[in-house]
């Protein structure tokens, strides 16, 4: 069992890697057009069907860069796809979620105080959800509302908040955040193999039989790829929230999730503008900042956090000293140590997560701001509440941190 596990801890940080490589492919190759897209500009003496041109230095030379609206009169001899950063993200993605939700559903995904469901049937959900969610957007996309793009977007945004909403009655406040990012993911995803290279396939199948391409589906190519832009990041966001609990393991965690999605646009919408020549929109970032600080709020509602320096030396001795200590040292080793031990006892979990051992007075105290936050002031800890903490206890804990944080 300790060699699978450590396979296992092993295939799941390559997958990881790997997903992270191929999304910072796929985001960079998607950024990068869009930005050459807005940026193109009409000059004397363009070639027939030309609809722009921008020149552009990089790496010791110039690149003179020119699109065809539809497409040129005859078909390159070299033509690049830009999809394969795509389908790899997605699938390793997808290999992650596997590994890491499915393969440890009842730690992961599951939370019984939440829906007190099976492992398959939380997984069926899972999957459902995601597919369910690219034949919403498609459809809606291919309604009368994609000839309005502001109410398309107004509605496709109701859906996101309603996931966000919906997904935390499902399963985990991590696991909720991770699934409206795949939920998310997938849509993009499947706007690249499932419309917008189709789309591109169509017309070089039209130049090579020599007929004039339809124009439209450059245009839906090109509209389904704008969706994408500003999708990218909210999911990078939802992505990596796993790593903080205020973000996901919070009582607002869905309107928190909601929040993001309109910051993502409002910075895209900014850079967007820079690339298009179109003004200096600085109130987006204004406006960004004032979402982000309400988040802040909406993780420690109904107190905020007193904002200690995370750089700050922990001095153990108060917490310890603190008469509150005894009870909190017996909701640790009844709630957590099971797994935060040098040999844990909880079944599937064969090394303590992260390091971190909590089976001392002093380690205990030397980790009591992780504590504070994960346990105490956030429901991430422990995962889907498996341990059955009680409110009194978290709220035990809180008083604790706080007090011995005045002394």
């Amino acid at each position: 069992m300790y060699d699978l596990a450590f396979f296992m801890d092993w295939a799941s940080f390559a997958v990881r890697w790997l997903h992270v490589i191929t999304a910072m492919a796929w985001i960079g190759s998607s950024f990068y057009f869009i930005a050459l897209d807005l940026g193109l500009r009409k000059v004397p003496n363009m070639p027939v069907g030309a609809h722009g041109e921008e020149w552009q230095v990089h790496g010791g030379g110039f690149y003179h860069i020119q699109k065809y609206l539809v497409a040129p009169a005859q078909m390159p001899e070299h033509l690049t796809w830009f999809k394969w950063e795509s389908y790899a993200t997605w699938l390793s993605g997808f290999a992650l979620l596997c590994l890491v939700y499915y393969g440890g559903a009842e730690l992961f995904l599951i939370d019984r105080n939440v829906l007190d469901v099976s492992a398959p049937v939380a997984i069926a959900i899972s999957l459902a959800s995601i597919g369910l969610g690219w034949v919403i957007y498609d459809l809606l996309c291919k309604s009368k509302l994609g000839d309005h793009d502001t109410l398309l977007m107004i509605i496709l945004y109701a859906v996101v908040v309603f996931m966000s909403w919906g997904y935390t009655q499902l399963f985990t406040g991590r696991a909720a955040f991770l699934h409206l990012g795949a939920f998310t993911a997938t849509i993009m995803s499947a706007n690249v193999f499932m419309t917008i290279i189709p789309n591109q396939k169509i017309v070089v199948a039209d130049l090579i039989a020599g007929r004039q391409p339809d124009p439209k589906y450059g245009k839906i190519a090109k509209t389904r790829s704008t969706h994408n832009n500003y999708l990218t990041l909210p999911v990078v966001f939802l992505m990596l929230s796993n790593h903080y609990p205020l973000a996901f393991g919070t009582q607002f965690n869905w309107v928190i999730a909601s929040l993001i999605f309109i910051i993502g646009v409002l910075i895209r919408h900014y850079f967007n503008s820079i690339h298009k020549r179109s003004g200096n929109p600085t109130w987006t970032w204004l406006a960004a900042t004032i979402l982000f600080i309400i988040i802040m709020w909406l993780s420690t509602v109904p107190k905020v956090l007193t904002g200690e320096d995370k750089n700050a030396s922990v001095t153990t001795q108060p917490f310890v000293a603190s008469a509150q200590f005894p009870k909190v040292r017996d909701t640790v080793l009844g709630r957590c140590a099971m797994c935060h031990a040098n040999e844990p006892s909880y079944e599937g979990v064969y090394h303590a997560p992260k390091g971190v051992v909590l089976e001392t007075d002093n380690a205990i105290a030397l980790h009591a701001r992780e504590i504070y936050l994960q346990a105490g002031r956030s429901h991430a800890m422990p995962p889907a509440n498996v341990t059955q903490i009680t409110p009194e206890e978290r709220a035990l804990l809180v008083a604790w941190y706080e007090q011995a944080r005045k002394n």
